[in-house]
């Protein structure tokens, strides 16, 4: 071996992903969930029922809400009706299912057991993305702009217990999309794609506490929270993570992800980010070092359009689906978290 062969082998060696070096991965396909062959299109958001063992998906083209026996990997249900299905939430307690509707313009409730729709609250046409606080159950819920034929958006309060909604902020931007909530203060991130920045807003009073431009990254779509460390991560659909600093509002770096990530996941016990990125078909993951320094471990391959994730900790698993391409159903891929 001369030189330069020893070069660029100890460069390979250096720069190639670790999962991808002999170590173990940190995602491993174990079973896929299969969809008939009528259902076609994008599919959104996921989440996972864990007391009732299912997991509901988001066929967007085929305007439902498709249900998985997690035990059996069988589709056991198909909700109808819904022009556009984005984000979910399921309370386990009431045993009830929220969806928001981008084409109705409304957030539907349906009974999580017999899958009958019992109300609806009118949103603006572009209901899309949702956070969750389990401690007051109110759910906040992006609308409007592009979507509307308005310049305006919104930001919907909604209490999940009685389905009523509470309060509405109006935000000066075409296009939202992500909500991630502090869980040790009141403030609210918003994923404000139409100005390519974050604004940072008290939920308690819907006012703008700071904004945060992205300047590392164009088409800022999913969050992710470290919040311990202070790290809020904004997959860009151009093809990177950004990182931010939540006490200084700075941009530290960028990490490079393949194209048109919807979905980021932080794993606080394996300190991993998930990127799954559609239009690569791949699932980028970092391993967090500390909170400076994050390092590319694999590029596991998932299928074209797998453009959102579910990671479920309790289960060890990491949910991606797929819609059909050439001659394969759509299905969801079911990785084990290793």
């Amino acid at each position: 071996m001369n030189r330069w062969q020893a070069i660029i082998l100890a460069l390979f060696v250096v720069f190639t992903p670790r999962a991808q070096c002999g170590d173990t991965p940190p995602l491993k396909l174990v079973t896929t969930y299969q969809f008939p062959s009528d259902v076609k299109g994008r599919f959104d958001h996921l989440i996972v029922d864990l007391r009732g063992h299912r997991l509901f998906t988001t066929a967007m083209q085929n305007k439902s809400v498709d249900v998985f026996d997690l035990r059996t990997g069988k589709l056991i249900h198909s909700i109808p009706g819904i022009e556009r299905p984005h984000a979910l939430l399921y309370r386990q307690d009431l045993h009830r299912l929220y969806v928001t509707d981008g084409e109705a313009g409304e957030l539907k409730i349906f009974d999580g057991k017999t899958y009958e729709l019992k109300k609806s609250v009118k949103l603006l046409v572009g209901a899309d993305g949702i956070a969750y606080d389990p401690l007051t159950k109110y759910l906040y819920v992006v609308s409007g702009g592009g979507s509307a034929k308005i310049t305006y958006s919104t930001i919907s309060v909604i209490d999940t217990t009685n389905g009523e909604k509470l309060n509405e902020m109006k935000v000066d931007s075409d296009t939202l999309e992500t909500l991630e909530l502090e869980k040790s203060s009141p403030r609210m991130y918003l994923n404000d794609r139409g100005k390519n920045q974050v604004q940072v807003i008290d939920r308690n009073t819907l006012q703008v506490l700071a904004i945060w431009p992205i300047t590392l990254g164009k088409g800022n779509d999913p969050f992710a929270l470290d919040e311990p460390h202070h790290r809020l991560f904004v997959a860009c659909r151009s093809g990177q993570i950004i990182v931010f600093d939540t006490e200084t509002g700075k941009e530290l770096q960028a990490l490079p992800i393949g194209l048109y990530a919807d979905d980021l996941v932080f794993d606080p016990i394996k300190k991993r980010l998930y990127a799954a990125c559609g239009e690569s078909g791949i699932v980028d993951v970092y391993e967090q070092m500390d909170p400076d320094h994050y390092q590319p471990i694999a590029k596991v391959p998932s299928g074209p359009g797998g453009k959102t994730g579910r990671l479920v900790p309790e289960l060890k698993r990491y949910f991606v689906p797929v819609p059909q391409h050439e001659d394969k159903n759509a299905e969801v891929l079911v990785y084990q978290v290793q």
